[in-house]
């Protein structure tokens, strides 16, 4: 006879010593076997993707089963078992009354004092060092290590990592949450309060490795200063190593907790910073009408404060939130509104800054040859000892700078210059390890190549720049980036992964554009469409086109690019229009011209060339050819000047 009996690890049993007994330890499920009863729980349906994220993680067959009974009475669930649907959306999962009860039960069994125990070390959090521990228990060495002890042996903790760094841990997440839920609000508070004295007391020496703990506990002990103050210095360390979304959580906590502080000038003055700290933050993660809301907040803090140099560094910062939403207008006036200030107080920091963002919006206006002057001149005033100082911007505009230098240059058509840039841009920004800053750099030299011609080099570098982007979570620049691949791998052929980057990057394009967001959208159109006209997707091409095509007169940059693909598509063989073609091309050049954009002028020639020649207008022909040819020479453009001199050899059989 086989005999099959299941109990809680505190259960006291004489079976032990029976020969015929063996003990087979049940632990949480793995990731996988979670995902496989929740598939048989929930279905497959593709929408129930963000609640199996939820559940999976917890592991506990009983909690699993039991939480989806809960969606289903709440109505977030409709269906039948197997085949359920999500009817509204679910931000949290609250531990059912069921496994509540069940665990709470279990937890009262305990002795008292191992109870007690168990619930101020729910306190510290799910991983429990001991030396904290042992500050805040008030009990003795013996009686503490016995108690712990007892824990392990119920299987409520196990012991991890060795003296003097040993930690205890919660063996489920869901024990964790119901000890902790436990205990009266009052005696959380003055447990929070007091692990955060212990923290200070036992890490004086290095708090800053301790600063998120640090910040959690004096947030929930209501110790509100010092939960600024560490609430800040977390959101600083998350952002610093692109943990985008963990910062933007520590800085609204921050200012949170500072609402409820009484209003002094200090508690203005950190309202003001803590706005401007989190604007990086939230453009990155492409939530850039927030962040100006965040902004025109701090613009009324500074009032309050009568503070000139704080009304600056918000105008000079509200101008590149202004070009990330398209108002360039509105940018050249915050932006040349900072100048102002920056020059009546002689600061020298806040010119750079605002300079940086200015010729954001001159770049975005195709303003090629201003933005190459002023970039120039902002570098050359900045002190070698700055080079690695954001000024409360995204990046250093030692990097920044030279970021709208190169892809001005390029649109120049003076490669050389824009590639001794992007080689430095990317020396200073590689050792930061931020995202964001390593991102701008590679986003510019992803735009010179492309536009060179250098299709190799194009691929190596904009692939290096996703990997960026996507390990930082950067959803600013992630579809320029696809968008940039997707053009550069059609080109060279490589259609299914073309086609994969295609519809990744169309979706991103408007994912942002639904949020009102425009950076780089009409640049991005243009590379999407190049790809769609490589892989032969005519209509699609054509409809990329008018969508950038729409960016006129405000950027006319892009736009000129936009023309010019129009043109191709136009003449492309199963879609012969020669007077839409050269009407397309014709455009284009009356925008490229004056602004200077070489290579541009020399594609629509070489275009204009390729369209009399089929057209029998021979000298007109020989006339657009022998310009493009020569520009693509003197540009050192080999992809597109090997082209030329191929169409102009064919003009003269």
């Amino acid at each position: 006879m086989l005999l099959l009996v299941n109990y809680r690890p505190e259960y006291q049993h004489a079976w032990g010593s029976k020969t015929a007994y063996s003990q087979l330890r049940l632990d949480a499920l793995p990731a996988e076997s979670a995902g496989e009863l929740l598939e048989a729980l929930l279905g497959e349906d593709p929408g129930l993707a963000p609640v199996k994220q939820l559940l999976v993680k917890r592991g506990n067959p009983f909690f699993l089963e039991e939480t989806v009974r809960t969606l289903v009475e709440t109505k977030a669930l409709a269906g039948e078992r197997g085949r359920y649907r999500l009817t509204q959306p679910v931000q949290a999962i609250q531990v059912p009354p069921t496994v509540q009860a069940m665990l709470a039960a279990r937890i009262d069994r305990l002795p008292q004092e191992d109870k007690r125990l168990l619930q101020v070390a729910s306190v510290v959090g799910k991983d429990v060092p001991f030396a904290l521990l042992q500050a805040i228990a008030d009990l003795p060495d013996e009686a503490l290590r016995r108690g712990l002890d007892h824990l392990q042996a119920a299987e409520f903790l196990y012991e991890t990592g060795l003296y003097p760094d040993l930690e205890y841990s919660f063996k489920h997440a869901l024990t964790h949450e119901v000890t902790y839920g436990g205990l009266l609000l009052e005696r959380r508070r003055e447990l929070h309060a007091r692990i955060v004295e212990a923290i200070e007391s036992l890490h004086s020496d290095r708090l800053s490795e301790h600063v998120e703990r640090l910040a959690h506990h004096a947030a929930r002990g209501e110790l509100r200063e010092k939960a600024v103050l560490y609430l800040r210095q977390a959101g600083r360390k998350a952002a610093a190593r692109s943990a985008l979304g963990d910062a933007r959580g520590w800085f609204e906590q921050a200012l949170g907790v500072l609402e409820t502080l009484p209003e002094s000038p200090s508690m203005l003055e950190q309202a003001f910073e803590i706005r401007l700290e989190l604007r990086p933050v939230l453009s990155a993660l492409g939530e850039i009408r927030r962040a100006l809301e965040r902004l025109r907040e701090a613009e009324a803090f500074a009032e309050r404060l009568d503070d000139d140099g704080r009304r600056g560094r918000v105008c000079a910062i509200v101008t590149t939130v202004l070009n990330d939403l398209g108002e360039l207008d509105e940018a050249l006036v915050t932006g040349t509104r900072a100048l102002e200030i920056a020059g009546r107080l002689g600061d020298l920091r806040l010119r750079i800054l605002a300079t940086t963002y200015l010729d954001e919006a001159h770049l975005n206006r195709g303003e090629y040859e201003r933005v190459v002057e002023a970039a120039t001149d902002n570098l050359a005033a900045l002190p070698a000892d700055w080079v690695h100082e954001s000024f409360g911007g995204a990046a250093p505009p030692s990097v920044m700078d030279r970021a709208s230098l190169i892809i001005s240059l390029a649109h120049l058509g003076r490669f050389a210059e824009a590639a001794e840039h992007a080689a430095e841009a990317i020396r200073l920004a590689e050792p930061t390890q931020h995202a964001f800053t390593v991102g701008i750099a590679y986003f510019s030299a992803g735009t010179l190549h492309p536009l060179k011609g250098d299709w190799v080099k194009a691929r190596s570098l904009i692939e290096h720049w996703i990997e960026v982007v996507r390990a930082g979570n950067v959803v600013l620049h992630l579809p320029s980036a696809v968008a940039a691949s997707a053009w550069v791998l059609a080109q060279l052929g490589e259609a299914s992964e073309a086609l994969n980057r295609l519809r990744e990057g169309e979706q991103l394009v408007e994912r942002l554009a639904a949020r009102g967001v425009v950076f780089q959208r009409d640049w991005n159109y243009h590379a999407l469409g190049r790809a769609c006209l490589l892989l032969g997707r005519l209509d699609e091409a054509r409809l990329l086109g008018d969508r950038a095509v729409e960016s006129l007169p405000s950027q006319p940059g892009p736009a000129a690019h936009a023309l010019h693909l129009l043109g191709d598509i136009a003449t492309h063989p199963d879609r012969f229009d020669a007077e839409r073609g050269e009407a397309h091309y014709r455009r284009a050049l009356a925008l490229a011209e004056p602004r200077g954009m070489r290579p541009l002028v020399a594609h629509c020639h070489l275009g204009l060339g390729k369209l009399s020649r089929r057209t029998g207008k021979r000298e007109q022909a020989r006339e657009h050819l022998t310009t493009a040819t020569t520009m693509y020479r003197e540009m050192d453009m080999r992809f597109w000047l090997e082209q030329a001199e191929a169409e102009m050899a064919e003009g003269t059989r």
